[in-house]
């Protein structure tokens, strides 16, 4: 699934560089004193087709990222599984740390009271 997501931004990287040769290609023919209009057109339409290609991917990309990061179910990722399995053991972690101080306090005051009593 990564290797898969990763040659999909690779294509759309590619796509960004066909876009931007469109781009010079119709400047460079603007530029000129007399501009072939077939040629224009051409270009304009292969950067446009271009363009919502990489919009379209990209968006796909981001709605992927969205619902990973979020933490809702998706088939194929962990992120959840392992984020909640993490802060589970912070809890314990914290609840450990919590009780031993508990215990400490407890300790003290059983000494204090076993000091105050008369033998």
């Amino acid at each position: 699934m990564a290797n898969e997501r990763l040659r999909a931004l690779e294509e759309v990287e590619k796509e960004i560089a066909m876009t931007l040769q469109c781009a010079g290609n119709i400047v460079l023919e603007l530029s000129k004193d007399k501009h072939n209009a077939s040629f224009l057109d051409r270009q304009l339409l292969q950067f446009q087709t271009s363009v919502n290609r990489v919009e379209s991917e990209l968006s796909g990309q981001i709605r992927y990222l969205t619902q990973v990061a979020t933490g809702q179910p998706h088939e194929g990722s962990t992120y959840s599984a392992r984020k909640d399995c993490q802060m589970a053991l912070n809890r314990a972690e914290y609840a450990k740390v919590k009780l031993g101080e508990l215990g400490r306090t407890c300790e003290v005051m059983l000494e204090q009271q076993q000091q105050q009593q008369p033998l």
